[in-house]
């Protein structure tokens, strides 16, 4: 079990948990960026529903770990915020280059550019967008993916080479239009509700697993409509949710759920997760998952970072920055990380310019740094959740403190 969980002692925990029939109904994964919580939960829900003679074992090919392993399974609901695209971009990257070498492990990177389309595209899945509005225009996208990932199944043999990089290329520039026109940032109630109606659903006694990734970013009224789930939770269905922030989650629902703990690895075991799952040859110059999955940003990151120091300090000095050219060189904040690293930027660039301040003007440097954060914030809400241009956002962020 969990074989593919590294560095990480709560593979222990769940497995002896299993093992001792001690598995609550409700959990929670708990842990810093890229510590496998996604990870360990999408392998507990095919550990559970594992069929075969070696129950949990990786290498099993039972029916429900095939399906488990293509993230295609009718027992596995998917929610929550995440950002996709780098990592797509990186399992391509990987999937094409052991294509090109016909590396012994091609198969695993097929499942690892299958898997990693799949985390996106699941978060879609008409379950969660009934009776939505946007499900027409994410219908289209959605039967796209699934058109050329059926020429990538692992059930069937590759094609051409041309082919194969062709059917790539156009998985990459749908599942970046995908998450970027309709990725949320907060889970919104709708879903909530449509996922306790889908776990209430009567089964053919397989488990059903729902997984709530970040499930700190989450409107009001959808904490309270998944506390009523956690109160009285369905017989045969287990929750999972994910979070980077255990405090900024509600209290009420901490104590419905079992708290699992994830540490952030060292260097040197990132650098082998790096190894072991995009065969990423020299890892050295990678300091963490997350800075070797930001190489595949169309515009650096230390770019973005240098934009939004920039942008800190004209604001500083009450200089009208140039806000069109600066989401120009951004390539517009597309994929959506860009924009949450070049938000990152700025607080920490107003953290700094604090710290620099002389004593004895400390209360009035702090006042307008607050100032700031509180504006800035509401810029970055304004664009991820009312669908504001990141133009109209950063100009009225100016007018507020300017």
């Amino acid at each position: 079990m969990f074989e593919n969980l590294l560095y990480q002692n709560t593979a222990r925990l769940l497995s002896d948990d299993i093992i001792n029939k001690r598995l609550p109904n409700s959990l929670l994964f708990s842990g810093p960026a890229s510590s496998g919580k996604l990870t360990c939960a999408l392998e507990l829900a095919r550990v559970l529903s594992c069929t075969g003679p070696q129950k949990g074992a990786w290498i099993c090919t039972c029916p429900s770990c095939l399906h488990q392993k293509a993230l295609n399974s009718p027992n596995l609901l998917l929610a929550g915020p995440r950002d996709c695209t780098l990592e797509i971009k990186a399992a391509a990257q990987t999937f094409l280059k052991a294509l090109d070498d016909n590396a012994s492990y091609l198969t695993a990177t097929r499942y690892l550019f299958i898997r990693s389309i799949r985390k996106l595209t699941a978060r879609f899945s008409p379950v969660l967008y009934k009776d939505d509005d946007k499900a027409s225009k994410i219908s289209p996208l959605i039967e796209s993916i699934d058109n050329d990932l059926e020429e990538l199944d692992t059930t069937r043999e590759l094609g051409a080479k041309d082919d194969v990089k062709k059917s790539v290329e156009a998985l990459l520039k749908t599942c970046e239009k995908l998450e970027d026109s309709f990725m949320y940032d907060a889970i919104p109630v709708s879903q909530i509700r449509h996922i306790s109606s889908w776990a209430h659903y009567t089964t053919d006694g397989m488990k059903k697993v729902v997984i709530l990734e970040n499930a700190d970013r989450m409107e009001e009224s959808a904490r309270n409509a998944l506390l009523k789930i956690l109160e009285e939770p369905p017989e045969g269905t287990l929750f999972i949710l994910t979070t980077e922030r255990r405090g900024a989650v509600m209290q009420t629902i901490l104590s419905r759920v079992r708290t699992y703990t994830f540490s952030d690895r060292t260097a040197s075991q990132q650098q082998e997760v790096l190894k072991r799952v995009f065969h990423v040859e020299n890892t050295e110059q990678f300091s963490s998952l997350n800075s070797y999955l930001t190489e595949f940003l169309p515009v650096p990151a230390n770019e973005i970072n240098s934009l939004a120091t920039q942008f800190v300090g004209q604001i500083w000095r009450r200089e009208r920055p140039d806000i069109e050219a600066m989401i120009k060189s951004c390539k517009n904040f597309e994929p959506r990380i860009s924009l949450k690293i070049f938000f990152e930027a700025i607080y920490q660039n107003l953290e700094a310019l604090l710290s620099r301040t002389d004593e004895n003007n400390v209360a009035k440097t702090s006042e307008y740094v607050g100032k700031l954060v509180l504006s800035a914030k509401k810029a970055y809400e304004s664009i991820t959740l009312y669908n504001i241009s990141p133009a109209a956002a950063l100009e009225a962020l100016y007018d507020r403190v300017c």
